[in-house]
């Protein structure tokens, strides 16, 4: 997922030659990198949950955390970008994170649960100061008329970085991991356990680090290629007016809410639901091909969406896909064994196309009003800390399976979005 900026356009033109040609290299890199690094969740997540013993509700603080952030520092990144710059914007983004990486040593160390929530909340701020500003740099580097083309390649290396990331990470922080009994333990020898096991997390997140430290170095090397470009000066003032008197960006906003929830909330706890006894009874280490092939689907669903956008309204393109992907959470749901599992991996493909969907139908038709829609749209992605919450606490209570009924209601949500549009086009 890309979330779209709320920083406005650039306001002076960008600067050209090998300089902006390795800017723009650098800023497909970081789509790539930021993909992987948010959709790691899916691994920390039953990483930490077996290690601390949490319950789902629990376990589904490490969304609530991470993505808190986009609810807290969307608006407020925006304006950073304006004041600071893309380039400074983006380096202090990179060092924001590179900062909030490394605390994941005295996290590991300290054995408390707590310390990782908030080493997810800081990266999760230096995200979405990142997430603001990459789409207008990306349409500002070059020729304005291959503007969309660079940020479909952007998109699409962010996708790549998921599958690589969550793969790759789930190799590592997974493996062949052997059940350890922990009930004859002391507290004591429990949480020296903790403390050694957490140590393949930190020592993840140290490299990420370094490779953020590089990055901004990089940016910071090549800041002439923008020629000191700023973002717009963001104007929050009426927001939540336009937000309280707008039915089309109230329904659009719910659904961007949803929509994040849901795929949050299945991509996370997907480990765990095909770990379960009346689905597959995979382990993590079986497990995380299934969680790859969830976001794969999600990436072969954005390259087809581009062809298929070309022949069906994206209000139809929309109810189609949040129906199908109500019918296979259903099926899930009400079926057992490899179908209950596949059926759920499948979400992903039809997940794909409904971001940007979603967005270009609510803003549709906006001028000076679409910053602000913009901002109030990157603010509803804090549904990827509510509804996977959510999902946690049903989970808890009456069982993964039961549970999908909080994603059915999400997709039905955005089917009806998708309805409503349609018919709104045909008066």
């Amino acid at each position: 997922m890309v979330a779209p900026t709320t920083a406005g356009a650039a306001n002076t033109s960008a600067g050209t030659g090998g300089n902006v040609r390795a800017v723009l290299l650098l800023v497909f890199a970081v789509f790539f990198i930021l993909g992987g690094v948010t959709n790691i969740i899916d691994v920390v997540l039953p990483k930490l949950k077996g290690l601390f013993d949490l319950t789902h509700f629990q376990a589904n603080w490490i969304n609530g955390a991470f993505f808190a952030a986009y609810g807290l520092f969307a608006i407020p990144s925006g304006i950073i970008m304006s004041r600071l710059g893309y380039i400074r914007g983006f380096v202090l983004g990179f060092a924001m994170i590179a900062v909030a990486s490394l605390l994941f040593i005295p996290a590991a160390n300290s054995g408390v649960y707590a310390s990782f929530l908030g080493c997810m909340f800081l990266i999760g701020a230096g995200i979405t100061l990142l997430q603001v500003g990459m789409n207008p740099v990306t349409m500002a580097l070059g020729a304005p008329q291959g503007a969309h083309q660079r940020l479909m390649f952007g998109q699409m290396f962010n996708s790549v970085g998921v599958v690589v990331m969550v793969f790759g990470g789930a190799t590592l922080l997974l493996g062949e991991q052997k059940p350890v009994d922990t009930s004859a333990m002391t507290a004591a020898e429990l949480t020296l356990h903790r403390i050694a096991d957490a140590q393949e997390i930190a020592h993840f997140y140290v490299a990420l680090a370094i490779v953020m430290t590089l990055i901004a170095a990089l940016f910071w090397f090549w800041r002439g290629a923008l020629d000191g470009q700023k973002a717009e000066q963001v104007e929050t003032a009426g927001t939540l007016n336009l937000l309280l008197t707008n039915r089309r960006l109230q329904f659009g906003a719910l659904c961007i809410f949803t929509y994040v929830g849901a795929e949050v909330a299945i991509g996370s706890n997907l480990i765990s639901y095909l770990g379960d006894t009346r689905t597959m009874g995979l382990s993590a280490a079986d497990a995380k091909y299934y969680v790859t092939a969830y976001w794969t689907a999600a990436l072969v669903g954005r390259l087809l969406g581009v062809f298929v956008l070309a022949y069906i309204r994206p209000s139809r393109l929309l109810l189609t896909v949040a129906s199908v992907a109500l019918a296979l959470v259903a099926v899930s749901a009400v079926s057992a064994g490899p179908m209950s599992g596949l059926a759920l991996v499948a979400v992903g493909l039809f997940n794909s196309v409904m971001f940007p969907t979603i967005f270009s139908l609510t803003t549709q038709g906006m001028t000076s009003e679409a910053p602000k829609a913009s901002g109030i749209m990157c603010t509803a992605i804090i549904g990827g800390a509510f509804i996977p919450l959510l999902f946690g606490k049903v989970a808890d209570v009456s069982g993964l399976q039961f549970a999908l009924i909080v994603p059915a209601i999400c997709y039905a949500i955005i089917a009806s979005f998708g309805l409503w549009t349609a018919r709104k086009a045909a008066v």
